[in-house]
């Protein structure tokens, strides 16, 4: 499928082993045949539930890589890039042993324990939903969830197949509410971690970033961005910050116009042996 629309939910072993594909990665999805009308879908509602063996082994392998599934939901707060995945896995088993309903207010992510409760907020128009994790995805690099075509129809990024968005795990009982202030916790493959992140933007003021590296070295930072100028590779500035009375330097592209800009972007760096930038989202 286009990498815009590629959720990649997978059913693991105990052991950490892959053992098949819910979803393919390279195949399209799609939604239904006719449009539905979402808005009046009622969101999941947290509730305590038993976390089951299947879904939560302490570790699995996919494409390589190996994902560590967290011990706790709670406190978690992230920004980052959703996807969707629809029609192609529409009553297929999910990595918990459910049955994948695209109608359903889900969603899958890589390391969260499963079931637990998120509120995803669109940060392009504000909109808000609350979706109950019961799978495993999206394996692509710079996406943080996969939600259902529900879901994703309902916070208005169905049709782009991507958008940018702020998750915030919810237990029950929480009354659903936009964060004031967090910190990002996800940490690209081989770059530092992204700064802290400020507080929920105004809808549709969020700007969309490439990170590159964050050092405690500004010569090093410099030396990188210098190299991104050498190879024509976008318009790098070096961002410096203070965390914990300690100066750091941050080397990132943008604003960029688009997530597929960003991917195009990505790969190229990739393809330079610097490693996969992380989207960061101000």
């Amino acid at each position: 499928m286009p990498l815009r629309r590629q959720g990649q939910s997978l059913l693991v072993l105990l052991t950490g082993t892959l053992l098949l594909s819910a979803c393919s990665f390279s195949s399209r999805d799609s939604g239904p045949r006719q449009a539905k009308d979402f808005s009046g879908l009622p969101d999941a509602v947290p509730r305590h539930e038993q976390r089951t063996r299947a879904g939560n082994p302490p570790t699995y392998v996919v494409l390589g890589k190996r994902y560590q599934v967290m011990a706790s939901s709670k406190g978690y707060h992230e920004r980052g890039i959703a996807s969707w995945y629809g029609k192609k896995f529409h009553g297929r088993k999910t990595s918990n042993g459910e049955v994948y309903n695209m109608y359903a207010m889900t969603a899958a992510h890589k390391t969260l324990p499963i079931p637990c409760y998120l509120q995803v907020t669109n940060l392009a128009n504000g909109k808000q939903v609350i979706v109950r994790v019961n799978d495993r995805g999206p394996f692509h690099d710079n996406r943080i969830i996969d939600l259902s075509y529900a879901a994703a129809s309902k916070l208005g990024i169905a049709a782009a197949g991507t958008g940018m968005v702020e998750l915030r795990a919810i237990e029950p009982g929480e009354p659903a509410a936009p964060p004031t202030r967090m910190a990002s916790t996800a940490a690209p493959a081989t770059l530092a971690t992204a700064p802290a992140l400020a507080p929920l933007p105004a809808p549709g003021s969020s700007r969309l970033y490439l990170q590159l590296g964050s050092f405690i070295s500004r010569d090093n930072a410099e030396s990188l961005r210098a190299q991104l100028a050498l190879n024509n590779v976008g318009e790098a500035t070096v961002l410096e910050s203070r965390v914990d009375r300690q100066n750091i330097y941050r080397v990132r592209i943008g604003p960029l116009s688009s997530v597929e800009e960003a991917d195009r972007l990505a790969i190229r760096i990739d393809g330079l042996g610097i490693g996969v930038p992380s989207i960061v989202i101000d």
